[in-house]
């Protein structure tokens, strides 16, 4: 029963079958012919046997396995690497199917190759998983045939595989690659005038050729006969909450992506930043009520402990309540904090019917609105008109851009700072706000 099952017959075979048929029907009309076709049939038997005993009779045969990484990372490309090991004494064919899990929707996967005799091979694909959450693999099947090719035989390896995906962690071996650069502008993070300096006093040290000369000690100078300058560093065990709207407001998709999807590795990056400039981070989401919280603090564990609070926020449609993440914040975060909001605003009226919680939060707390661009209407207003509707709705479009616009000015009015960004362009950008804020000395 198991040979059944492992036993396929290859088209080749169904090629000469119906060639077979073919030759039948002719013998009907040349019967000379009837016997040399009944030998064409025996022969065609001998090597389909003959192909059954190569690739069914070695013990040693075929050796596969899939390796992912242990976890995948959303919205980016993870590599998926595939090794066979062909032992057959003889070069075979190798279909691989490989079973990907259902939320890619992928119903013709294939891979064709051919391995030498007693060689290894390795087959690469990516995956580009755009929600959170388990993906399961089903069988690794690999079909063998030899150089006959009549018949195929079936291997099956690593059967109901499960690999979680994460938020972005690509995300965050790449900027923390770029925090080593000495060209930072060369990857968007913008370099911040300083004004003036932060209270936190490090150290006196010797003058050198580019140090500011407005930070001259004269005191110290005058007792080591040298030019001495005070150095200061950025202060250090500031409080930075990330506040994550997962509301109806941030199921817009985005090249796959919700716009949830693409705060939540932002959030994971901007994490991690605010880790090695010595500050303390934290988070929160919330729609209905306030979940997922974890307080702000700089220990060694709290990337992981961000990571795995993200990776199980929960989506839902509900309208996000901002008098309970008021009274939350109010009740919850006493120390002055930078609060870096991500939600989303369409229109003034929506800004307005939330303007009063957010104002409530600003007389506490340094807050940062990021909301976002809706990049589809840059391409409603940059197509070319042709019809009347396509005028409406670039009007209508431009509409749209200029509310987001005041959105930002309006904030702007009440002390709220706002990051008004596309979602790809999303980390950059609160990196780059943060650095600014930090800089700047205004928390």
């Amino acid at each position: 029963m198991k040979f059944i099952k492992q036993l396929y017959l290859n088209n080749l075979f169904f090629y000469l079958l119906l060639g077979v048929i073919g030759l039948f029907v002719c013998a009907f009309i040349f019967p000379n012919l009837y016997h040399a076709v009944w030998f064409i049939v025996i022969i065609l038997m001998a090597f389909l046997v003959l192909d059954i005993l190569l690739l069914f009779i070695p013990k040693q045969n075929i050796e596969a396995h899939r390796t992912t990484a242990a976890k995948l990372s959303n919205g980016d490309a993870n590599p998926i690497k595939i090794n066979v090991n062909n032992n057959y004494s003889f070069p075979v064919n190798v279909k691989i199917i490989d079973e990907i899990p259902f939320q890619f929707q992928v119903r013709n996967f294939e891979l064709i190759r051919k391995i030498k005799s007693n060689a290894q091979d390795e087959f690469n694909y990516e995956l580009h998983p755009t929600e959170r959450g388990e993906y399961f693999f089903g069988n690794l099947n690999i079909y063998v045939s030899s150089p006959l090719q009549l018949i195929s035989r079936r291997f099956t390896f690593d059967k109901n595989q499960m690999v979680p995906t994460y938020p972005s962690y690509m995300q965050l071996r790449k900027y923390d690659l770029i925090a080593f650069s000495n060209n930072l502008a060369q990857h968007g993070i913008k370099k911040i005038r300083r004004i003036g300096h932060t209270m936190e006093f490090e150290q006196i040290k010797e003058y050198v050729q580019g140090d500011d000369i407005r930070t001259l000690n004269w005191k110290a100078t005058a007792k080591k006969n040298n030019l001495m300058i005070n150095q200061f560093q950025d202060e250090k065990s500031q409080s930075v909450y990330m506040a994550i709207d997962k509301g109806r407001v941030m199921q817009m998709p985005f090249n796959g992506l919700s716009l949830l999807d693409y705060a939540i590795n932002s959030t994971l990056v901007l994490s991690n930043v605010i880790l090695k400039k010595q500050d303390k981070v934290g988070l929160f989401s919330f729609s209905k009520t306030v979940e997922n919280r974890v307080f702000a603090e700089r220990r060694t564990s709290q990337m992981q402990k961000i990571l795995e609070t993200l990776y199980n926020i929960k989506t839902n449609f509900f309208e996000s309540d901002y008098s309970r993440l008021y009274a939350d914040i109010k009740k919850n975060i006493n120390q002055r904090s930078l609060i870096i909001l991500y939600t989303n605003f369409e229109t003034m009226d929506g800004l307005h019917r939330q303007l009063p919680y957010l104002k409530g939060i600003a007389k506490s707390h340094l807050l940062v609105v990021v909301f976002f661009n809706n990049t589809e209407l840059n391409t409603i207003i940059n197509k070319k008109t042709e019809t009347v509707q396509d005028i409406y709705d670039k009007v209508v479009a431009d509409k749209f851009m200029f509310e987001k616009r005041l959105i930002a000015q309006e904030l702007k009015k009440y002390g709220i700072h706002s990051v008004l960004t596309t979602p790809e362009n999303l980390t950059l950008e609160a990196i780059n706000k943060y650095l600014e804020i930090k800089a700047r000395g205004i928390l």
